[in-house]
């Protein structure tokens, strides 16, 4: 799978100019990040580890804490494994430009239904519904992927989160806990101390 899937991934950008990383294998890891981007649409990307390679969405409103609460996840390039600790500015020349923080990661488990206990995620996301345990910093508990139209040329799909125990309406991490987990940074410190590098 991870041949094929970060050929778009590679094309869209020039290792020569951006920090991010060109390759990362990690084939049987099953680990998922939220990066909180701020390019010229802020938004949240959530991976999932598929095969070795990290599956993504573009979330604009973040996950939900809330049982039920829809938010719309578009699609995008797979992206290597090493992306999971890319924090960083992508310059804004480049695709994606603006900067970029890991928001939240961790481990997660597939949900298997009683009848398909044999079905691979890449299964699932074939099928266009995912479903999945969170074991993250910030969130956790389950949590569910379904893919709307399939006509539409951009995959589009709806993330939510699962009335479990972990469910609760009255949290909202997204605005509550904006820094990295990685370094405790917030997005204009990340961009402030990047620049202090690039002009050193």
């Amino acid at each position: 799978m991870t041949k094929n899937t970060l050929k778009k991934y590679r094309r869209k950008r020039d290792f020569k100019n951006t920090e991010e990383p060109e390759d990362g294998n990690g084939k049987g890891k099953t680990i998922f990040v939220i990066q909180k981007h701020d390019a010229s649409t802020p938004h949240y990307d959530f991976r999932l580890s598929i095969d070795g390679a990290l599956v993504s969405w573009a979330v604009p409103k973040g996950l939900s804490t809330k049982a039920g609460e829809k938010h719309l996840a578009v699609r995008t390039e797979d992206h290597p494994m090493d992306y999971a600790g890319f924090e960083g500015v992508i310059p804004e020349d480049q695709y994606g430009g603006g900067t970029v923080m890991v928001w939240d990661r961790g481990e997660y488990k597939p949900i298997a239904e009683n009848k398909d206990h044999d079905k691979t995620m890449a299964d699932a996301l074939e099928d266009g519904a995912l479903k999945f345990t969170l074991e993250g910093e910030k969130l956790k508990g389950g949590y569910a992927l379904v893919r709307m139209d399939r006509k539409s040329k951009q995959e589009q799909w709806l993330i939510f989160k699962l009335d479990d125990e972990h469910a609760d309406a009255r949290r909202n991490p997204v605005s509550t806990e904006p820094d990295s987990v990685l370094t405790n940074r917030s997005l204009k410190e990340i961009a402030e101390e990047e620049d202090e590098k690039d002009n050193a």
